[in-house]
């Protein structure tokens, strides 16, 4: 499967577009949508570049869903995943209680499960909580 409408907009919105290079809470440079990967101090993008790597990375994210799940999804259903696993990483999917749960064939669990991944330093983050919601809200539609 691939990514739709519904999930790009929905990373996009979360991410937000940074065109010049900067430093996250973590201290990892990030431009365009969360991008990470070999970023550099002083680095500046167009919004055509920053849409063109999203699309580009997103593959690898589609991947991680489509060979760690094994059960049917739908589209809001991946659309859901891809934006979570973007967010937090291959390493915490394959680790997670969430992806035991949706291959068990629980769907009905899997939006709980969502919601338990927003805090960061061990604390709840209001736009964790709400990026969580959504992706759960459209997990669950």
């Amino acid at each position: 499967m691939k990514i739709g409408n519904k999930g790009l907009e929905m990373i996009k919105h979360f991410e937000g577009l940074e065109l010049n290079a900067y430093q996250c809470a973590a201290g990892v440079w990030t431009i365009g949508y969360g991008h990470t990967k070999d970023v550099q101090q002083g680095m500046v993008i167009s919004e055509e570049t920053a849409n063109n790597m999203l699309v580009e990375e997103l593959k690898e994210y589609e991947n991680y869903i489509n060979t760690l799940v094994t059960c049917d999804l739908n589209q809001n259903q991946f659309d859901a995943l891809v934006s979570w696993v973007y967010n937090l990483g291959p390493a915490n999917l394959q680790a997670s209680t969430l992806l035991k749960v949706l291959n068990a064939g629980d769907y009905a669990g899997v939006p709980a499960q969502i919601m338990r991944w927003n805090k960061a330093g061990g604390k709840v983050l209001e736009g964790l909580t709400r990026r969580r919601q959504a992706e759960a809200d459209l997990f669950a539609n």
